[in-house]
């Protein structure tokens, strides 16, 4: 595989601040560990989740082409993927959750493409491709879950989060980084255990993305569907852990409606969910998505929305009542009687209509900032976006008039029209003056020695989001995580072992039979005592081949790994019921 990104119709769309996320796959990276992980994983989870998952998780993973036997080659599933509708990227770890969720509105799911090391065979807190491509990708080839999925992205990513949310994110990355990093010491795994423990503990009041991820994480994360007594799993890491899938079906774990109030249900990702909760159908979810929709500043607007992106500290967006748009960091906002009454800007600003930026009203234009009054003005009914060219000649809201417009609340904007911008219904959205003063009260909020005042027009805020109105305003190629995942040189040892299970990869698959597996068993028992996973994979070919001797030493030392490791019994005893069950059903 090269180290080339392969693109395909879906993936051309995407914009460039995005695209800043993907890496390539490198595919040749993979160890024969990893694969080994991977078939053991799969097999593993697919011989329990034949009875226990959503019908859709089996057809799913004939329809996106994810093999059993081999880590997915995400552009071979790309070019499967294509048919439904949707495409794969790689990723490094965990990325913002506003770029997370815009991925999905545009039918595209975010891979991380490392893998999970043995020693994590059943769980890690860090995403990897045995939870992105064997727990998201199948679902999604069901049509009412993929609609539900694209639209979750395309709410989620407009979603105000809080200065303490991009905090938190770095913090769970960084834990996620060290707890799967195979030279972490206990100590920096605990002081990054308790950082983020410390900032879930103290968020103050939820943001808006803060909620939305809840419902992320209890439905595409952590969903169960069907009825409260019988439930399936859909959820991804759920469909992914070979230890919580089998945990969350019993009753140690509460099942509990799917509704609304999931919102407010916190979670941890470092240990096991207490409680799910249990949708009726994949229809349902996107029913609970829009009910959390109308309570967003993305629908309400007004002075809540505007307080959201103050107190965000980020890029975002106001849409008034006329459709302008004004795009930046939000600073400052006058109210009045629980109305805002001006807003303000601080540094680049830019103004749009309909997600497209106004011709002379870019960043360059608005480099230091954008003031604006909102509502209407003092002591008159109609609004000025109401207003018909012949009431706008009435009030002197015309070019070349030196006027005085007093609106409600107190501000005054005094100088000399120059002209206007309508919307395509006709309405005026942009006044600009020349010579002109803003004040409120004893305030001065522009002065004419500042240059062209452009006032935006519009009686109220009807919308607030994250993000800016034109992704192709601002430069939003600038992410630079904290930490990234870490790749350890390997040890000769480490090597010594990987060789061994790609002898035995090759011997399964045909790409060498003359391999003896009773010397790899001795150099195995010699050299590698504590490796559990390899003499499974051993035992399966002696197994199949009807060699007893050969199985009845393997499984001789397997007992002795038992003894000495207790910790991967179960999974060494699944592995070789996984073996004698698949031989009784063929």
């Amino acid at each position: 595989m090269s180290s080339s990104i392969e693109s395909n119709a879906i993936l051309n769309r995407l914009p460039k601040h995005l695209k800043q996320f993907i890496k390539p796959q490198n595919y040749e990276d993979y160890s024969a560990i990893d694969q080994a992980v991977w078939r053991y994983v799969m097999r593993k989870n697919v011989t329990f989740l034949n009875t226990v998952a959503h019908k859709s998780y089996i057809e799913g993973l004939k329809q996106t082409g994810i093999s059993i036997n081999s880590i997915p080659n995400m552009y071979g599933m790309n070019r499967i993927l294509k048919d439904i509708g949707w495409a794969a990227v790689a990723v490094d770890g965990f990325i913002p959750p506003n770029a997370f969720m815009e991925f999905q509105a545009y039918n595209v799911l975010v891979i991380a493409s490392d893998i999970r090391q043995l020693e994590h065979i059943e769980y890690t807190p860090a995403p990897d491709i045995i939870h992105e491509a064997a727990g998201h990708a199948p679902i999604i080839a069901n049509p009412e879950y993929a609609e539900y999925l694209r639209r979750f992205g395309e709410i989620g990513c407009k979603a105000i989060s809080s200065a303490k949310d991009y905090e938190l994110y770095e913090a769970v990355r960084h834990l996620s980084i060290i707890k799967e990093a195979p030279n972490s010491s206990n100590e920096d795994i605990t002081n990054a255990e308790n950082k983020v423990g410390e900032l879930q503990n103290n968020m103050g009041t939820p943001s808006e993305m803060a909620l939305i991820r809840n419902l992320h994480w209890w439905t595409v994360e952590y969903g169960l569907i069907g009825t409260l007594d019988n439930p399936k799993i859909y959820g991804a890491g759920l469909l992914s852990s070979i230890g919580e899938s089998a945990w969350c079906m019993t009753n140690a774990v509460k099942k509990l409606p799917y509704d609304i109030k999931a919102t407010y249900k916190d979670f941890d990702i470092t240990k096991p969910q207490p409680q799910l909760y249990v949708t009726p159908d994949f229809a349902h979810l996107s029913l609970v998505l829009e009910e959390f929709a109308n309570t967003m500043a993305l629908r309400k607007g007004g002075l809540s929305g505007i307080n959201k992106l103050i107190d965000s500290n980020a890029l975002g967006c106001i849409e008034l009542s006329t459709g302008i748009q004004i795009s930046g960091i939000f600073t400052n906002v006058i109210e009045d009687q629980g109305n805002p009454i001006y807003i303000q800007t601080t540094g680049a600003t830019a103004l749009a209509y309909r997600e497209k930026e106004l011709v002379g009203h870019g960043t360059n234009s608005h480099s230091k900032g954008f003031g604006s009054p909102v509502g209407k003005l003092k002591g008159i009914n109609i609004a000025i976006e109401d207003m018909s060219p012949r009431d706008l000649r009435a009030y002197a809201i015309y070019e070349g008039e030196v006027t005085t417009l007093e609106f409600e609340g107190g501000i005054k904007v005094s100088g000399e029209i120059i002209t206007g911008k309508r919307n395509l219904k006709g309405k005026i959205i942009l006044v600009s003056f020349k010579n002109c003063t803003v004040t409120y009260k004893h305030s001065v909020l522009f002065k004419p020695e500042w240059g062209i005042y452009d006032m935006a027009v519009g009686k109220e805020i009807v919308s607030a989001f994250s993000g800016p109105a034109d992704l192709n305003s601002f430069d939003l190629i600038t992410h630079a995580p904290s930490s990234k995942t870490i790749h350890v040189k390997k040890s000769e040892e480490q090597l010594q072992l990987e060789t061994l299970y790609q002898q035995v990869r090759d011997y399964r698959e045909g790409a060498n039979r003359t391999i003896s597996r009773t010397k790899v068993l001795e150099q195995l028992i010699e050299k590698h005592p504590n490796d559990w996973l390899l003499p499974v994979e051993l035992y399966e070919l002696a197994f199949k081949g009807h060699e007893p001797e050969l199985c009845e030493n393997i499984l001789y030392h397997l007992e002795s790994i038992k003894q000495d490791r207790p910790e991967v019994g179960h999974l060494i005893d699944d592995g070789l019921a996984i073996i004698k069950q698949n031989m009784v059903i063929n």
